[in-house]
């Protein structure tokens, strides 16, 4: 993304989220993938997920929890205006454009968490990195045991 205000990375490691500003209403994100235009989404945001984001913000608004180490990344709609509008999961070495229109004439990105606004139609472009990082993990860690523990799964509260 050109342009971006001083003290914000152009990298996420957990999520990017296009959300309209508090008080306005939908925002539209015209959204391309790979170059073909794919849909445009009539919502209060888009969530861009990694594996590693997908048990934040985007679980939070129904997206879907990805395993460590899958390859793709995952387009999760903010109260999308359709039901029709659903998560969905694409390989991490697509690029994804997003063009944002906004009765307010702005939006908010927020790249981990850190916000910005920008104006409609600023050009946000998101593709994987060019560099891997490596992310320490506790000896006795186990992905599935830990959302098990977390999200009470396999629990039966009739007991």
């Amino acid at each position: 993304m050109d342009g971006l205000p001083a003290g914000h990375t152009p990298y996420a490691l957990n999520d990017i989220a296009i959300l309209k500003h508090d008080i306005s209403s939908m925002i539209r994100v015209a959204t391309s993938v790979g170059g073909t235009q794919m849909i445009t989404y009539q919502a209060d945001g888009l969530v861009v997920a990694t594996p590693t984001g997908s048990t934040a913000y985007s679980l939070s608004v129904g997206g879907p929890i990805i395993a460590p180490g899958t390859n793709v990344i995952c387009l999760t709609p903010v109260a999308p205006h359709s039901l029709t509008m659903r998560p969905l999961v694409l390989p991490a070495d697509e690029t994804i454009r997003l063009d944002v229109t906004s009765r307010s004439h702005s939006f908010l990105v927020s790249i981990d968490g850190n916000s910005f606004s920008c104006p409609e139609h600023t050009a946000i472009e998101i593709s994987r990195a060019p560099f891997r990082i490596s992310v320490m993990k506790p000896a006795k860690g186990d992905f599935f045991a830990t959302l098990r523990e977390k999200m009470l799964w396999g629990t039966d509260s009739r007991k």
